[in-house]
């Protein structure tokens, strides 16, 4: 059973909601910005919240990516609010976690109903990369790199590929005041995602994670740097450098993740004004020009795992060339948006960049 809802979670009038025990799964997202609470406050001053699923430690400590639990936790709840602010890109964690919990409470006969209270994609209805042509891991939907959803969407997509029963319910983001009130990158939705411009960056920049350069990871601006100690930075024109990128050479020292305390060389992306950045392709332009120049470069098995699309990793081995999978991209773009049109619940829809 799904519906989709139009009036905010306090107000929803389900038996399971106000009489029940009910679970908040979330992170610092749950900020509500009209009534100055998080959404478990509504439930802890009704009387009947019972846990709270989120993430360890402070908010914005590097590292902290992930809402660990069990099934468990689940046991004599009548409904789990989830409230995470999703960037965009299919291999974001917190993202991967509410894929999880949906999966888990799909195995079971009973148990909570679910209730995501939606938000505005803050990396747009823009649309980059491939549906997994080979299985991934776990968790990660089968969607394209960049998937232009938003979370309550893509839970609907998820709950019909695994062909879930339970009761779930999507709150809409128009009925959210952080939606009237804050752009969705004003509270960050995780310690790596800091800013305006790092879910645009995160959908190629997030696969340098599976290498041995880092995407600055412990700095203020990972996705938008990255580099590593072996890189020796030089005339910039020899990168590759899609229309509107201006790359520009930098050093940084992470405080945090692969190569912490360490003296990076590197590069900082910087986009014109205006501009359409596709960064899967240009962060595959990148990697296979660092394979080429550095033999020290090094793409971890999980790289492939990540992207799961067999052409993408022929490229990035060498084996073919870029205008092939640009062009294979472009093909399962349109593919993924055909597919995507049948689980949008708001007017806009997914699209590619020409």
């Amino acid at each position: 059973m799904f519906s989709f809802r139009t009036t905010p979670i306090e107000e929803q009038l389900d038996k399971a909601l106000i009489d029940g025990k009910v679970g908040v799964f979330c992170t610092q997202n749950s900020w509500n910005t009209e009534k100055g609470c998080y959404t478990y406050d509504f439930f802890r001053q009704r009387g009947n919240l019972a846990k709270i699923f989120s993430p360890r430690d402070t908010e914005l400590t590097p590292g902290t990516n992930h809402i660990e639990w069990d099934a468990a936790d689940l046991d004599g709840l009548s409904a789990v609010v989830v409230e995470i602010q999703d960037v965009g890109s299919r291999y974001f964690n917190y993202t991967r976690d509410v894929m999880q919990l949906l999966s888990m409470r799909a195995r079971s006969f009973d148990g909570p109903a679910i209730y995501i209270v939606d938000h505005i994609n803050p990396a747009g209805r823009v649309v980059e990369g491939t549906i997994p042509a080979i299985e991934a891991d776990t968790w990660t939907p089968k969607v394209a790199h960049r998937h232009g959803l938003t979370l309550g969407e893509l839970c609907l997509l998820y709950y019909n590929e695994i062909d879930a029963k339970f009761p779930l319910h999507v709150i809409s983001a128009r009925v959210s005041g952080v939606g009237k009130d804050l752009m969705p990158w004003t509270i960050a939705p995780a310690s790596d995602i800091p800013g305006l411009f790092t879910c645009s960056m995160y959908s190629g920049g997030g696969l340098w994670n599976n290498t041995n350069v880092t995407p600055a990871i412990g700095t203020a601006r990972p996705y938008e740097y990255f580099g590593a100690p072996f890189i020796k930075t030089e005339d910039v024109h020899l990168l590759p450098s899609p229309r509107g990128v201006m790359m520009r050479p930098c050093t940084f020292t992470p405080a945090a993740g692969r190569y912490e305390g360490e003296k990076c060389n590197g590069y900082q992306i910087m986009l014109e004004p205006g501009a359409q950045y596709h960064s899967l392709l240009h962060t595959l332009l990148l990697m296979r020009c660092f394979a080429e120049r550095y033999p020290e470069f090094e793409m971890d098995d999980s790289l492939f795992v990540k992207v799961a699309d067999p052409v993408i990793e022929a490229y990035l081995k060498g084996e073919i060339s870029f205008d092939v999978v640009q062009e294979h991209v472009k093909v399962e773009e349109q593919k993924w948006i055909r597919k995507a049109k049948r689980f949008i619940l708001y007017e806009d829809a997914p699209y590619r960049m020409k």
